[in-house]
Parts: C-alpha cells; structure tokens; sequence
C-alpha cells in the first residue's frame, strides 16, 4: 500500500496522521494503530566496554535483521546491531587499543563508519569498506582523541539512508582522564542518559516506511512520528539533581530546533569532537543531522515534576522526564572545562572552495560533480592548516561533514561574529543555512594514505546518496 492511499482507510481505524508541513515540504503521512497517549519507558542502549583479548579491547557486534516493538499491536521489521533496533553504545578509553568487530548477518552488503572518529583512512568504515553478507569486518587502531561523543552507522553509496532508516546507528563515547576528573554526571542511564532522537514515517501494519518521493529526495526525508532511542512517546524517570544527556541528531534530514517544554535554560558542555572550553547558558540548541551535543539541566528543584523535551518547530515530544526521586550523589558543572588548541584563519596556507547545488532531485553536487566512486575530487598534506570555505548555493537547507578530521568554525558569512558561542568546539558537522556559507580551519593529522579516500558530504542523507559527496586523500 503506498502512503497516497492511506488517507483513504477506516474512519474507524485509530491512525495517527500528520503532514509534516513544518519540517521542509513533505506531503506524506504515517498511518499506523496505536494509542499515542501511553507513554513508554525510554529505551537505554546497552552500554559495552570491550573484551580484552591480547591487550586489544575487541566489542564483537552483528548486524542483523530483528523486530522491535514500537507499537504495541505490532511488531516492526528493523535492521539492528545486536538488539531490536540502534545499537550498543561504545565507551572507549583515549590510548586503548580497540578491534571494533562488525558481522553482516543481513542479505546485503553494508559499512559501518566511526562518525567523528580519528583513524586511519582504512579503518573508516565508508564507502570502500564495505562488508559482504556473512562476512566481518574490523576497524582496528589506537584510540587517538579527546574525550567526545562520536557515533557509528552504515556508509555504502546509494544506500546510507535507508539502512540509517531501518535502524542502524548506535553511540561511540571517548573517555580520557580530563573528562573522567571533572564534576559532570557520569552515571550512565541514570544522570548521564543517551539520546538518540530521529523521526520516521510508518505503514498502516506499523511497518517502517522508506519510500521517499522525488521531492522528498530534494528536500530531505522529515517523517511525522518522533522517536528517541526506539521508543515513541518515551519517559524517563530521573534524580532531583544536574542531568547530563548526549543528543545525537540520527534523523534522515530534519533540523531539531532542542528546548524543555517549560522553556528552562540548560547548559550545552560538548559538542561534536570536543569539551566546550566553558559551559554555555542555552533555552534553545539546533541541531543538524549527524550532529552531537551533550547538555546539562538542572533538576535540583524540580523534585515530583514533570517537564518534557521537544522540538520546537514541530511542537513534537521527544520525552517526558519525570522528577521522582531526591539524590544523594548531587554534581556541580565547573566554569571552566578545557582548553582547546585553535588554529587562526592567519595560519592558513591554502583555501579550498566547496560549493553546494543541485541538477534536479536526483542529482546533488559538490563543485559542479557528482560523487564518483573512482575519483579522489582532493589531496590534502598532513600537518596543513587549511581553510576550506563551503558555499550553499540553493535556497534550501544543508550542513557538512568531514572526515578524518575536526574542524573548528572560523566564520559564518564573512563574520566570526556570526558563530555562535556553543559552536566553538571541536566540529565534524556544520550547519549551512540557505545561501549562506561558512569557513572551517581544517588539518589533517597523524595518518596518511594516497589511495584510500576519506569523505566530505552533505550529511543530509537523501542528498549525500543523491551525489553531494567527495572524497580526498591524506598525503
């Protein structure tokens, strides 16, 4: 049945249909029997540390077909890493040494790509990594970065979207001894909670439903129905006392404008790569696909209340959080955080130009080409600081990822007034609005390799598998 006509069922079918209209021109509507005023508990991701075998922390994961319950009167076919949906999520330790063990238990290759990992060209996990049915792959290395919250996800060309879509994505944490020192909450699930938010359409038999049209291919795939961590309609219940959640934006192509539902201020302390060098007073966070940010509120006062986190622009829930319990374990945020190494615009020694277009729904390009797969598009020297200038050309939304790499904001539309103070860590994802451009100092460290390629690309999935993709080497 294709969406068009779910509009045509039974009155009498309990359906939860919404357009959309406010997350980019999206005509279609989930239709799918459940009751949307029960709420769930939200659903924590395993959390896994490693094996040790031989001195390496090996984390064997399988990527599978499963069925998840996001309704109750039915089940859903998804696509996981060893549970029902999502997958663990990853602590690793800077300096460890780590085999990260990927078995492809589905009917069709996939990747499996570290987002916002630093690692060697080969063991990125993109495009040239891919991994044949009843196979395993590895990405081995030497965990080489500050304490930040990256993620994993699939990676093959032309069908990033829909395995992303069917559910696999899952949370990778590095630790180091600077971030295990200060004063946060770090109690994994209980004040140091997950968050996983995306949006998804669904079929009438509560099946997920992937079938973007051409106009949403242009303009990105914004499902009708919220989801954090698996769950719809998700609750937590959670101490009187400082609560810290790492929000990853997993979803397809919508833009998340972040707020708590009684308009409270709360504190983002990371962002993508990195600390914030201090935390930074926020009553509201945008937040792109693939882009990270972890938060702290305070709920010290709020004891037996309820208060919920949304998105503002659409007006949906993510989560209730429930006040219910006094704690005996209170935190206190320090003023000061880190310090970051910057380089300056002044010690760039080459800019690169990166403009963002299209040809037409299924044709998105970076400077002027498609993505090909036979083609290194940029050779970057190691240890060069760069400044590379992304343009978007169209009047619609994008953002940009690079690999390999952090990059740091320097300015958006000519000004370093324009980026805002949360903005000013260490990035792998940059929000583009409309017409506007950005300049990231960039530098490549530690690894190089002349034949296998790293990625830049709209993180936009629908645009990324549409062609607005590139890729360069290290040398």
């Amino acid at each position: 049945m294709q969406r068009r006509d779910f509009l045509k069922l039974s009155a009498v079918t309990a359906t939860w249909l919404l357009t959309g209209c406010g997350m980019g021109g999206g005509t279609n509507s989930s239709a799918v029997s459940f009751d949307n005023t029960k709420n769930k508990k939200l659903m924590i991701p395993t959390l896994l540390e490693g094996e040790e075998r031989a001195g390496v922390k090996h984390f064997d994961l399988t990527i599978k077909e499963s069925l998840h319950k996001f309704f109750d009167a039915y089940e859903t076919k998804t696509y996981a890493v060893n549970g029902t949906y999502l997958a663990p999520t990853l602590k690793l330790n800077n300096g460890e040494d780590v085999s990260i063990n990927y078995t492809n238990k589905l009917n069709e290759t996939t990747t499996m790509h570290g987002h916002g990992m630093h690692v060697p060209a080969i063991m990125d996990g993109a495009a040239h990594q891919a991994i044949a049915p009843n196979t395993t792959w590895s990405a081995q290395y030497k965990v080489n970065q500050r304490a930040s919250t990256n993620w994993y996800h699939p990676h093959l060309m032309g069908k990033t979207a829909e395995h992303v879509y069917q559910g696999l994505a899952g949370l990778i944490y590095v630790e180091d001894d600077e971030i295990r020192a200060l004063d946060l909450p770090k109690t994994y699930g209980v004040d140091d909670i997950p968050l996983v938010l995306q949006d998804r359409f669904f079929d009438a038999n509560g099946q997920i439903d992937y079938s973007p049209s051409r106009r949403e291919i242009m303009r990105g795939y914004h499902g009708d129905i919220f989801i954090a961590n698996g769950t719809i309609n998700a609750y937590v219940d959670v101490q009187a006392k400082e609560i810290r959640f790492r929000i990853l934006n997993g979803a397809n192509s919508s833009v998340y404008n972040l707020q708590f539902s009684d308009g409270r201020s709360f504190k983002q302390i990371a962002t993508d790569n990195s600390l914030l060098e201090a935390p930074v007073s926020l009553t509201n966070l945008r937040l792109s696909p693939a882009e990270r940010a972890e938060i702290v509120v305070d709920l010290s006062n709020d004891l037996n209340s309820t208060l919920y986190f949304k998105d503002a622009t659409t007006g949906n829930d993510f989560l209730k959080i429930n006040v219910t319990s006094a704690t005996q374990n209170p935190t206190s945020i320090p003023s000061k955080l880190t310090t970051l190494t910057r380089d300056s615009l002044g010690d760039a020694v080459k800019t690169r130009k990166f403009s963002l277009s299209a040809n037409g729904p299924g044709d998105f390009r970076i400077n002027g080409v498609s993505m090909n797969m036979g083609v290194v598009n940029e050779r970057v020297p190691l240890n060069q600081v760069e400044v590379w200038e992304v343009t978007n050309t169209m009047g619609m939304v994008h953002n940009f990822h690079i690999h390999a790499s952090h990059f740091i904001i320097a300015e958006r539309n000519g000004l370093a007034s324009n980026v805002a103070e949360n903005e000013k860590g260490y990035k792998d994802v940059v929000f583009i609005g409309a017409n506007d451009s950005v300049k990231l100092i960039v530098k490549m460290t530690d690894y190089t390799d002349s034949t296998k390629p790293y990625m830049y690309h709209c993180h936009f999935l629908e645009h990324e598998d549409a062609g607005m993709m590139g890729q360069f080497t290290v040398e």
